[in-house]
């Protein structure tokens, strides 16, 4: 069935205000806005939260179903759901971590790790046995996922608030991070051990408008076919490819691809294609592929003509 499915948030269930949430506290009025998401490994679920303090459950195959409507103690900067399919984790303001039932849809939220400052992004090992959160105070935290509260390394280095973390999926064993320190960087997450780091001020510096241009990564993505990763930055339209020589534990600097306009999202495909979300009404996707060791643009492809239309034709919705 490739037909397109649509939700709108706006219809979906509110906590009534001021009743108090699992935290005790009152509730205040939010808007709909999407604050984060994520597709489960398998692509079999979807979940996402909004500025209403929803966390939001669905079930993509084998069509899409909305499973359950929850409310979210705080709101929420960042979620992941486990390879084994049976929970959600939630990394929220307050420095919090929730867990959620997948297998129990409509079950509360359990308290699983907390950090003294707000949480930037959260993730879980390939085998589900690590959590690893990231926070502003420049920390990024690894824990046993089923005894949180079991501190197995920090990884200490950046200077300023850890923006990404992902644990490279056929290296299982690096995780790969980025900052508002304008550096990316590898690490052996078990030991809390640095392997790598680059900076991208000298790598993409030439091209910067000002010369205390911040490279703080807003999206990374990654793809197992060639072991490539690619970047966006906030308020630069540009997506930077490296790519991981994992013998080397080094990431190595291949290309970039100048945006005429501002740059939303990327992604790559399991065929190793990468997708660009911009800006731009005209030409809202695009897509490129590697040939001859160079990233090239396609326009000729069905699917993202099909999307580009869908897109197009409910603009108001993605501009906000």
């Amino acid at each position: 069935d490739e037909s397109l499915f649509t939700y709108d948030c706006s219809s979906a269930e509110k906590q009534p205000l001021g009743e108090k949430g699992q935290d005790g506290k009152g509730t205040d009025k939010g808007s709909d806005d999407i604050l984060a998401f994520a597709f489960s490994p398998s692509g079999g679920y979807f979940a996402l939260t909004d500025d209403s303090k929803r966390l939001i459950l669905f079930q993509t195959k084998p069509s899409w179903e909305c499973l359950s409507v929850r409310f979210v103690s705080r709101r929420c900067t960042s979620l992941v759901i486990t390879a084994a399919e049976d929970k959600i984790f939630v990394a929220d303001k307050s420095g919090d971590v929730y867990s959620y039932s997948i297998t129990e849809p409509k079950a509360d939220g359990k308290l699983e790790l907390g950090h003294v400052s707000l949480l930037m992004d959260v993730a879980l090992s390939a085998d589900d046995q690590y959590i690893l959160t990231a926070d502003r105070d420049e920390k990024i935290r690894v824990s046993l996922t089923k005894a949180p509260y079991s501190i197995v390394s920090y990884c200490m280095g950046h200077r300023e608030f850890v923006s990404k973390i992902l644990v490279i999926p056929n290296c299982p064993d690096l995780l790969l991070s980025a900052s508002g320190d304008s550096t990316l960087r590898l690490w052996q997450y078990k030991s809390g051990e640095e392997v790598h780091c680059c900076q991208l001020s000298t790598i993409c510096g030439p091209q910067a408008a000002k010369p205390d241009q911040k490279y703080t990564v807003s999206r990374i993505t990654y793809c197992c076919q060639g072991g490539y990763v690619a970047i966006l930055c906030d308020s630069i339209p540009t997506v930077y490819i490296f790519q991981l020589n994992a013998t080397a534990q080094q990431l190595l600097y291949k290309q970039q691809i100048s945006l005429k306009h501002k740059g939303w999202d990327i992604a790559f495909e399991e065929m190793g294609d990468l997708w660009i979300l911009q800006e731009d009404k005209e030409a809202p996707l695009l897509m490129y592929r590697a040939c001859d060791g160079q990233w090239k643009a396609v326009t000729d492809d069905k699917g993202l003509q099909k999307m580009s239309k869908y897109i197009q034709d409910n603009w108001t919705v993605f501009e906000g």
